[in-house]
């Protein structure tokens, strides 16, 4: 017959045999859903590869054609540019492209006319160029951090449509991409640059200040959308809050901006119309934004 101590040992057993497989199952479940993450993240890269088979049809087509192209990346920080230029240019020739992400211009550069610096990196034949911001910081980082003056402002805002008119009368392709991201998502992304260390060297003095500039941004971001996309060269603006739908939806407008041969047909090169939409009809939601809000939401 048991006695109470050994009831009592018993019953403290099985308590911590029960606390070690509630930890087991914690440590499980945290497994699965690492590879149930995991596996996802693979089946959406998946999605994206026959895009780049195309791409790289696309730049093939460039090559033999000798014909050049310009992709503007643009948008707020944390708005997911920077992960699909990688996207886009994974697979892609080295040869053939170029990906452009300049400083802040040097005292020499200051004194020379605003656009030169970025006209010297532009393509040659053959050749695809993407910049990862471009000559529109003068239409909304600038001016928000008070980097230009307001002269130098309203003259690249009267100079840059007939510029860009000319480069693209004289053979280039140019694609302007602005991706937008809400306020909240923008919050979140650099919560978790913060807490990531390997992803906090992209967190950025300016990065910092964002958020408290957000509707100087959302301002300058209308101006410049209103002023500067026509029908020679448009703004695409592409929603970035899911940045795997963001990447794909990019891909599917850069394709389409290039009567490249060999296309495959069976593939569906039509843009989420939730994801992407014109210059011009964002700059008709923001207006009607206002109208209703008294301010700019986006």
């Amino acid at each position: 017959m048991a006695t109470g101590e050994n009831l009592e040992a018993e019953r403290e057993s099985k308590e911590e045999l029960r606390a070690e497989m509630k930890t087991l199952r914690k440590r499980l479940d945290k497994v699965q859903r690492r590879n149930t993450k995991l596996r996802r993240k693979q089946l959406r890269e998946e999605v994206l590869k026959p895009y780049q088979v195309e791409l790289l049809k696309l730049q093939l087509h460039l090559e033999t054609h000798d014909k050049r192209m310009i992709v503007l990346f643009e948008g707020r920080d944390a708005a997911g540019k920077g992960g699909t230029i990688r996207r886009v240019t994974r697979y892609m020739n080295e040869k053939h492209y170029r990906v452009v992400a300049l400083g802040k211009p040097t005292d020499a550069e200051r004194t020379q006319w605003y656009l030169q610096r970025y006209v010297a990196q532009f393509p040659r034949g053959g050749e695809m160029v993407l910049f990862d911001r471009s000559w529109y910081n003068r239409a909304m980082v600038e001016p928000v951090f008070e980097f230009c003056t307001e002269t130098e402002y309203n003259n690249f805002v009267r100079g840059v449509v007939g510029f860009e008119k000319d480069l693209v009368r004289q053979g280039t392709i140019l694609v302007k991409l602005y991706f937008s991201v809400t306020k909240k998502e923008q919050l979140r992304r650099f919560d978790r640059r913060r807490e990531d260390p390997l992803r906090q060297w992209k967190l950025s003095e300016i990065d910092m200040q964002a958020q408290e500039h957000w509707d100087d941004f959302t301002k300058f971001k209308y101006e410049m959308l209103k002023r500067t996309s026509t029908g020679h060269t448009p703004w695409t603006v592409i929603r970035s809050r899911d940045k795997p739908l963001a990447r794909l939806n990019a891909m599917k407008v850069l394709l389409n901006s290039v009567d490249y041969e060999n296309r495959d047909t069976s593939l569906d090169f039509v843009p989420d119309p939730a994801v992407v939409i014109s210059g011009a009809h964002e700059v008709e939601l923001m207006e009607a934004d206002r109208l209703r809000r008294g301010k700019f939401r986006m």
